[in-house]
């Protein structure tokens, strides 16, 4: 091979699993995606499917996968059967999601000792995603020792936010001793989506005021203003803001003590019912949309109810960040329910015809995975469906970085 190396392996660490995907900066296009889940146990799984028609089919492998490092090891396999090994000199760079970055990390970075530390440092305050991040990373560093390895923060795109924005009216001494502020997750794909909806609209992302509702069984809103994130849902953790899945989203404090006193319950209890089996779950018993719906139709009260809250809940936040950015031009609907259940987006705009939002019933209907306006032509704000890319972000911004490009890695490291 010759010239400059364009490929990036994007690699996403859970607990006890790892997402992949193997893609060339030259247009974007993925060489390889996979997953290898349930690691610790006996009855993990990898699948690899190598694209684009290569004449090689979607493999699966069954059986133990002891711990990060065995996963990794075997994603490299399947990697190398495909002529992609993590050995090519085709290959640029490891890009990492890490879900929490703090204040320090407002931008992609290359990872080093140093860097590690203060991604450790942070696991009080992300214990369930952090850790696991981590253990990728090393395993990594351990498989290509000369690579770079670039982490790319869940929380960078929210570093923007004004003090207004980001403070809890809370003690500041307090506060600034144990990290406490809104720092918002779900950044990469806010990132994307922000700036793929300005380009729907034919303009720059400087040019442009946006609401993203990442819908998916974690949700998020945030208000982009320019290109640059102003307000946020999520908070020190993933569990405020928007109603979710299986967590609550915005819930009175005082719930918690009142729980200890009244109910007896732990922390640690109170943590599991909000984190786990609030939400959707907690509800009516289900968490996915398709299956809440479906029972909406059969006349069931209770999915109904759940519904109702998740809207509500929603329509307050359109509500709220159209004030906060005091134009908009757009609000863009993204992740696995924003992407694909049209009677979410319905009800989300209904009634906000005095600010300037509708949806085509015709429009809103259609399945697509391109990106798409579904508001009528006479709508003063445009209402759009963008699939999100949180890989393909991840991909670009490590790249441009390794590369010195500066126009997707805006931000600074702060000391």
């Amino acid at each position: 091979m010759t010239g400059t190396p364009t490929r990036v392996l994007v690699l996403n660490s859970g607990s006890s699993s790892v997402k992949y995907q193997l893609l060339d900066m030259k247009d974007g296009g993925r060489l390889a995606v996979g997953l290898v889940e349930r690691i610790g146990e006996q009855n993990s799984r990898l699948v690899h499917t190598p694209l684009p028609g290569g004449g090689a089919a979607r493999r699966e492998r069954n059986g133990p996968v002891a711990d990060h490092a065995a996963a990794l090891k075997a994603v490299a396999e399947e990697l190398a059967a495909d002529g992609l090994g993590l050995d090519s000199p085709e290959l640029a760079a490891i890009g990492h999601r890490v879900v929490h970055g703090g204040l320090r990390f407002s931008a992609p970075t290359v990872i080093d000792e140093e860097v590690l530390a203060e991604i450790e440092r942070l696991v009080p305050v992300a214990p369930l995603h952090n850790p696991a991040n981590i253990v990728g990373i090393r395993t990594a560093m351990t498989l290509r020792p000369d690579l770079p390895q670039v982490a790319v923060f869940d929380t960078a795109f929210h570093t923007t936010m004004p003090e207004a924005a980001a403070r809890y009216a809370i003690d500041v001494e307090t506060a600034d001793a144990y990290r406490i502020r809104r720092y918002g997750f779900h950044g990469t794909s806010h990132a994307y989506v922000s700036r793929e909806t300005a380009r729907l609209l034919g303009k720059a992302p400087e040019e442009v005021n946006v609401i993203v509702l990442h819908l998916g069984n974690g949700a998020s809103a945030s208000a982009v203003a320019g290109g640059r994130c102003v307000d946020t849902s999520m908070g020190l953790t993933p569990l405020e803001g928007l109603v979710m899945g299986t967590r609550s989203g915005d819930i009175d404090p005082a719930v918690t003590f009142h729980l200890q006193r009244v109910a007896g319950m732990t922390s640690d209890e109170i943590d599991g019912l909000l984190n786990k089996r609030s939400g959707l779950v907690g509800l009516c018993g289900d968490n996915d949309m398709r299956e809440i719906r479906r029972r909406i139709d059969e006349g069931d009260e209770r999915a109904a109810l759940a519904f109702d809250v998740y809207i509500h809940r929603l329509k307050k936040y359109i509500g709220a960040y159209y004030a906060v950015l005091g134009r908009v031009d757009a609000v863009a609907f993204t992740a696995g329910v924003g992407e694909n259940a049209a009677p979410v987006r319905e009800a989300a705009i209904a009634g906000l015809e005095e600010l300037g939002l509708a949806v085509d019933a015709d429009l809103n209907a259609v399945r697509s995975d391109e990106a798409r306006i579904i508001s009528p032509e006479y709508a003063r704000v445009a209402v759009a469906v963008v699939p999100t890319d949180e890989e393909l972000e991840i991909a670009r911004q490590s790249f441009a970085l390794v590369q010195g490009a500066p126009e997707l890695t805006s931000g600074e490291v702060n000391a």
